[in-house]
């Protein structure tokens, strides 16, 4: 890959980065509008109008949402055919620098241990990439998410007994929501995994994280229990800021692969009401939609 195109390449990615820290998504910043129209609440309404006034300066000033820019990861579907796999790498940590210093993010990463800030948001496994193989296209893929410190604290991953089932599942998302919920600046957008062990329940958890507010599991009895899990936690009234409201999550999406008949792995992982994450897709001649971000990009 020739300077130039590598350049260009660099600054999509920096770019995209950096929007999806300045603006919601259309879906998110959709929920909190209607969300915030609906509360009859007169605390949750003060609060819900400190939401939108900071998502009009953010936007007015072209400054990050929240002063907590998170962890940046990356997941990359990336097509057989897309001509500059070799790069994705280097091309997704360079622009994560890059829109740290130009944007700015604020820098959150420190060494494992050590704690030592590296600066600018790069180091050891940071930013997170993650790949998946695309046969037959030449296309990359790419999803953004910022994980920040409080909307983190909720995750948590466990192995039930068969036994235990789908009440076992709204029990562990209860518990774990009603007691670190308030941590994370609800109202939340909650993912949920289902699979044999807790590392695949928790990586499951993250993708449907990054499925988009108002869509649903292809499976009926899945698509069934997140309705019924968004309409327990919304009953907590924890929600907004941990103030009281009649909702408390935005979202709750579940993805669930195929187990083991002797255990049930359960893991949740929450998005703060400003969840910040992207997709943009980058054809193979470095041309790209921005799927997330339309009204953003109209403004």
């Amino acid at each position: 890959m020739d300077g130039a195109l590598r350049q260009d390449f660099i600054n999509i990615v920096k770019d995209f980065t950096s929007m999806a820290s300045i603006y919601l998504s259309d879906d998110v910043e959709k929920a909190i509008r209607t969300i915030a129209e609906e509360e009859t609440f007169p605390m949750a309404k003060t609060m819900y109008d400190c939401i939108l006034k900071d998502l009009s300066l953010a936007a007015e000033l072209h400054r990050p949402i929240c002063q907590d820019t998170g962890v940046i990861q990356y997941f990359a579907d990336v097509g057989t055919g897309f001509p500059y796999m070799d790069d994705i790498g280097d091309v997704l940590r360079t622009a994560a620098i890059a829109a740290t210093l130009e944007t700015p993010l604020r820098p959150n990463v420190v060494e494992p241990l050590g704690e030592h800030n590296t600066g600018n948001n790069a180091g050891y496994g940071a930013p997170y990439i993650e790949y998946d193989l695309v046969p037959n296209s030449t296309d990359l893929r790419l999803r953004m998410y910022m994980a920040g410190g409080g909307c983190s604290l909720p995750g948590r991953s466990k192995v039930l007994m068969p036994l235990e089932g789908v009440e076992g599942v709204k029990n562990f998302v209860y518990r774990t929501i009603v007691d670190w919920g308030v941590n994370a600046c609800p109202p939340l957008c909650i993912g949920i995994g289902l699979g044999t062990c807790a590392a695949t329940s928790a990586m499951l958890s993250k993708k449907a994280l990054l499925r988009p507010i108002g869509t649903h599991s292809e499976y009926p009895e899945v698509a069934k229990l997140e309705d019924e899990i968004r309409d327990g936690l919304n009953s907590i009234g924890i929600a907004p800021l941990g103030f009281g409201g009649s909702r408390s999550v935005l979202s709750v999406n579940i993805e669930a692969a195929a187990h083991h008949p002797a255990t049930l792995g359960v893991g949740i992982t929450t998005g703060c009401w400003a969840t910040r994450r992207g997709e943009i897709v980058i054809h193979k001649d470095l041309s790209y939609d921005i799927i997330s971000h339309t009204r953003s990009m109209e403004a």
